[in-house]
């Protein structure tokens, strides 16, 4: 099944259509740690991380100390007071200690090398690592939707994979907004669209031309597998096509209930997929299902409701004349939902990309600009020498002299 009822949804799409020149914005360093740094994109936080696990993971936490350590207070001091989880029937009051039980249950399953990552950052930023693991397993807590379009929507055959993200505003994520250009050791660099403290990704592209978006379900409770925000980061930093990112679905034990669109900017194909803990699924551009009643030639359309409705439209109205500025517009309400966290539009053959968060006053990702990047462009940036370079915490700055500490 590829829509879910809920009203809480995560609206992504892959879009095969024409390019928009790129906007090459220019960058201040605002502030560097070893290999990392930290700059400022016309108006755009961009975070680099470079070398080993930890290496990143204390980079980001030592340039991101204060976003992080608000981020995480407010989660779980605030929001999580707020949080009720429903698990098989059952109210529990104490979204923490559910979370804490769920990272614990699937720590067997996570590659250790993210776990050395999330210590890193907990040592950057200063805080205990069970608070950092806590807040990146939050994302096993909720569940979205999407869709996909083949080159004969386009003008010139570009490939566009949009992406809207919908997770509620009030929890205050995009204040904290960062764009992350991983370089890591021994693996395939990539983009992240993501918010400070968080090692895994919901939205992202790497070097290799594949970009991924994440929709969910429901199967709350069925969390012995890789979380799915992890998954994703596996396919980012290993997939080299879109076989490689099917396989890593396919070949790993998987949680709950969540689909996800991938695109292969190489070959120009994308796919639908169903990866849920008990169930694997591909729909192809231009498969019917019968959740999807209309079904379009060259597409597939991932969506609920009367979204569904309002975006099958769209797409068969634009059929051959998509571009960039009107691959943007899909994304806005109704498909768009109010509470709309970012929209990004990928170009994945080239590597340019476009980001719009929603408003610190909650206004949803679609009322807002879009920020323009190409990838290559940002992999190429060099810091500037005269940045400040930052120091650690001392207890954080021991840490890092030595090897990470295991994590319970």
């Amino acid at each position: 099944m590829f829509v879910r009822r809920s009203r809480r949804a995560v609206l992504c799409f892959v879009v095969l259509l024409a390019a928009l020149p790129s906007v090459r914005a220019g960058s201040r360093t605002i502030a560097r740690c070893g290999e990392g740094f930290l700059e400022d994109v016309d108006g755009y936080r961009v975070l680099h991380v470079k070398g080993t696990p930890y290496q990143m993971g204390f980079q980001q936490g030592t340039l991101l100390r204060e976003d992080i350590r608000e981020n995480v207070r407010y989660l779980f001091d605030v929001k999580g007071k707020e949080l009720k989880v429903e698990v098989a029937g059952l109210n529990l009051l104490n979204p923490r200690r559910v979370i804490g039980g769920i990272a614990a249950r699937q720590k067997k399953y996570v590659p250790e090398r993210f776990f050395e990552e999330m210590q890193g950052v907990a040592d950057g930023a200063g805080l205990p690592v069970q608070e950092v693991i806590d807040a990146n397993f939050i994302p096993e807590l909720f569940h979205c939707s999407g869709f996909a379009l083949g080159r004969s929507t386009t003008k010139d055959g570009r490939v566009y994979h949009g992406r809207v993200l919908d997770y509620g505003c009030d929890w205050r994520l995009q204040e904290h907004a960062i764009l992350t250009v991983a370089e890591p050791e021994g693996r395939t660099p990539f983009v992240n669209v993501t918010y400070a403290g968080f090692v895994g990704s919901v939205t992202g592209m790497n070097a290799e031309k594949v970009s991924i978006g994440e929709m969910g379900g429901k199967g709350l409770g069925h969390w012995d597998g890789v979380p799915m925000s992890f998954l994703m980061r596996m396919v980012l930093e290993d997939a080299k096509s879109l076989d490689d990112a099917v396989a890593i679905f396919r070949d790993n034990p998987r949680t709950c209930e969540y689909y996800f669109v991938v695109a292969d900017g190489e070959t120009g194909k994308a796919v639908g997929m169903e990866a849920s803990w008990d169930a694997f699924t591909l729909i192809a551009m231009g498969e019917s299902h019968p959740k999807l009643p209309e079904p379009i030639a060259d597409a597939v359309v991932l969506s609920a409701g009367d979204r569904y409705v309002e975006l099958a439209k769209r797409v068969k109205e634009g059929r051959g004349g998509f571009d960039a500025d009107s691959a943007r517009k899909l994304m806005d309400r109704p498909v768009a939902m109010k509470s709309n966290l970012h929209n990004v539009l990928f170009e994945t053959d080239t590597g340019r990309f476009w980001v719009a968060n929603a408003a610190k006053d909650g206004s949803p990702a679609a009322e807002q600009p879009y920020h323009a990047f190409d990838l290559r462009s940002l992999l190429s940036n060099r810091p500037d020498a005269s940045a400040p370079a930052l120091e650690a915490p001392r207890r954080a700055a021991r840490a890092a002299e030595r090897e990470p500490a295991e994590v319970r």
